[in-house]
């Protein structure tokens, strides 16, 4: 089994286009993805193995929101675990390319827990409003239950997040794939910083907040909208490239 170093030299020129990723995902995100491949390497783990580590500390942080009174002591336990989790995510891929490349199942598997993470965060994030509203300063009446308005946001949080999740999968899957031998375009730097709010690796900054009560509400609500924001200009994209394809 090849070393550390080794691994992480055939890596570097066995990365996918940093087209359509966010500054995070592309000097953040991956290059931690890619020290993870390399070790996981190492190791001698599957790409499936490490998939399910991602989803694994994903679940976790996803599931102390839910289960744990908000502290900032918890934000930060929270943000590690969904951080790595994300990076991770990113290692499965470059571990397959290191090994050869993946297979149909291991990329099913990969979507399959990226959709249920997404899922299953903003799931737990509504438990939490519902479980300790006065800790998050949202308890609406005289026996301190959550305010129902706070409670449809995470709702619409999630409606956004799966949709432009599923949008963006189907949208790549449906586009004619480039000739082979083709040059790929080059990175814009400009979309890479206007991708930077809906990034998940910068969402998961949010809840760093976790002990500030209003000030984490109002941070994940804004994230929320941008989310929304972001899907609307995303479908009408996605919309105008696939008109263009031919049935």
């Amino acid at each position: 089994m090849a070393s550390v170093g080794t691994a992480l030299r055939e890596l570097r020129g066995a990365q996918k286009s940093a087209k359509g990723v966010s500054l995070y995902s592309r000097f953040v995100n991956r290059p931690v993805g890619r020290y993870l491949a390399a070790g996981s390497y190492a190791l001698g783990l599957t790409p499936n193995q490490v998939t399910l580590i991602s989803a694994a500390l994903s679940f976790a942080g996803a599931a102390a929101v839910a289960l744990a009174s908000p502290s900032w002591g918890l934000g930060v336990a929270v943000w590690a675990l969904l951080a790595v989790g994300f990076a991770f995510d990113s290692a499965d891929g470059q571990l397959a390319r290191l090994r050869g490349g993946g297979s149909a199942a291991g990329e099913w598997l990969d979507h399959v827990v990226d959709c249920a993470k997404l899922t299953s965060l903003h799931t737990c994030v509504l438990i939490a409003f519902y479980r300790f509203p006065e800790a998050y300063g949202i308890g609406g009446g005289p026996d301190g239950a959550a305010s129902a308005g706070w409670l449809l946001v995470p709702l619409g949080f999630q409606l956004a997040a799966v949709v432009t999740f599923f949008g963006g999968l189907l949208t790549e899957k449906l586009k004619p794939k480039p000739a082979p031998g083709s040059a790929a375009a080059a990175p814009s730097s400009l979309r890479a910083v206007a991708l930077l709010p809906v990034d998940y690796g910068v969402f998961c900054l949010v809840f760093l907040l976790l002990g500030g009560s209003g000030v984490f509400r109002w941070a994940y609500a804004g994230a929320g909208v941008m989310a929304a924001l972001f899907l609307v200009a995303f479908l009408a994209k996605w919309f105008r490239e696939l008109s263009a394809v031919p049935r």
